[in-house]
């Protein structure tokens, strides 16, 4: 009955020890979390507006920026804040009647968006294309979007970009077009941003 007993107890903690060595080699195995920083230096914002004369590029700059995410699944979180007040088209007046009348930038000084799913792997090595789905806030309210991206990464560097559009007019913010000119009522913008190496926390 004892050495039954000892028997018994040997096999019990035996399963333990497996059980331990397995979590342990499965928690080793998952992907770490990844941190991307935004530095305004390194992340471009171009916009593009079409009208009936000629095509309007202009920019806008980075305030700040963070994301979080755990490659190969769909866990994403952070936001990039991007100022409201900075667009610049090439043309004063244009930027001034941009910023009064269309964007009221004094008003609501921030352009905003914080991913909230991925859909799609994002590969801890290389480069990789997902949809990002999120919360876009501009003119005082925030828009469910989802925009796709193409990620790099590297052990000592990272990069993205993205490419979407924005029906401004759609989302409430007033049309500039006049009797004479005429402009599209969506904005297409390009973010590129990099850095020097992202940062893997467990």
């Amino acid at each position: 009955m004892l050495k039954a007993s000892c028997r018994m107890k040997l096999t019990a903690n035996l399963f333990s020890l497996c059980m331990v060595g397995l979590a342990a080699v499965f928690a080793s195995g998952q992907a770490q979390e990844t941190t991307l920083n935004f530095a305004p230096s390194r992340t471009t914002i171009n916009f593009t507006l079409g009208d009936v004369l000629h095509t309007v590029h202009g920019t806008f700059q980075l305030k700040s920026g963070e994301i979080h995410f755990v490659p190969a699944s769909t866990k994403i979180s952070g936001v990039l804040v991007v100022d409201a007040t900075s667009g610049e088209s090439g043309s004063g007046s244009r930027d001034r009647k941009m910023n009064k009348d269309v964007l009221e930038s004094a008003r609501y000084p921030e352009v905003t968006f914080r991913p909230d799913r991925l859909e799609g792997d994002v590969s801890s090595s290389g480069s990789s294309t997902v949809q990002v789905h999120g919360m876009f806030g501009i003119h005082g309210d925030e828009h469910e979007i989802t925009v796709p991206a193409q990620v790099e990464l590297a052990p000592d560097h990272w990069s993205l970009t993205v490419h979407f559009k924005v029906p401004y007019v759609k989302w409430g913010m007033k049309d500039p077009s006049t009797f004479v000119l005429r402009v599209d009522k969506t904005v297409a913008i390009d973010l590129r941003a990099s850095g020097s190496n992202p940062v893997a926390q467990r």
